[in-house]
């Protein structure tokens, strides 16, 4: 399988959480993925989960509930260790859709709403740090060609 380039920040969708071109930043430094939820809450054996920002772009208020998810503990740039619910999703990069397993934490205080991390990027990517939104690029271009 051949691994696609893509840039240190990307713009991508997440078609099952109602999430489209959502700036996200490639961390080859974080084992885990990790997406903003304004709120997640409890509720029985499922997790109801609301995605919302005013300060990240195109993070209007969706809700997902999850029924199935798990608990890890993830250590922060700062070396903090934090117990945090992750869940599995899918993700567009270069039209293609993958899975993905994403923590969840409330990111409004982070440029980025979502990092991607290197469980995910491994013999899929390759990361030029020279370069932005390569997947976005590709789709839009995509998109304008199917247009003419």
């Amino acid at each position: 399988m051949s691994k696609k380039i893509i840039g240190r920040v990307d713009k991508i969708d997440f078609p099952k959480l109602g999430l489209f071109n959502i700036n996200v930043k490639v961390d080859t430094g974080a084992y885990t993925s990790a997406i903003h939820c304004s709120e997640i809450i409890l509720e029985g054996t499922n997790l109801r989960c609301i995605f919302n920002s005013d300060y990240h772009q195109n993070f209007g208020k969706t809700e997902i509930i999850f029924n199935q998810y798990t608990k890890t503990n993830v250590k922060s740039s700062n070396g903090f260790k934090e117990n945090r619910f992750k869940v599995k999703s899918e993700v567009v990069f270069f039209g293609k859709t993958y899975k993905i397993n994403l923590t969840l934490s409330t990111r409004d205080d982070m440029k980025f709403p979502v990092l991607i991390g290197r469980q995910f990027l491994k013999q899929k990517f390759i990361v030029d740090v020279d370069l932005e939104n390569v997947s976005f690029l590709y789709k839009t271009h995509n998109e304008y060609s199917n247009t003419l």
